[in-house]
């Protein structure tokens, strides 16, 4: 299942990524730093969305509360809460 998010407090404007099933696939970061996008996007492929939420949680950039990882991980918990409201209807 594919999915957006809209990032808040970071450079980046919106995450892409797919779910097959608890599997992460295809993560786009758009905006922000390009070269640290694209090595998360390819850290986090094939992984379970719980690893890659227990692992990028917190993570702050510099002086923000926040970080694209941590807004990846964001995504993924609202991607999962999603999914699992769709199960339950």
């Amino acid at each position: 299942m594919e999915f957006e998010y809209k990032t808040r407090g970071v450079c980046s404007r919106l995450i892409r990524f797919e779910l097959d099933g608890d599997t992460v696939r295809n993560v786009e970061i758009i905006g922000g730093c390009n070269g640290n996008s694209q090595g998360v996007a390819a850290l986090v492929e094939g992984m379970c969305a719980d690893e890659v939420i227990r692992r990028t949680a917190g993570i702050r950039c510099g002086w923000k509360d926040t970080s694209c990882p941590d807004q990846l991980a964001k995504a993924l918990q609202a991607a999962k809460a999603q999914m699992a409201q769709q199960k339950a209807q």
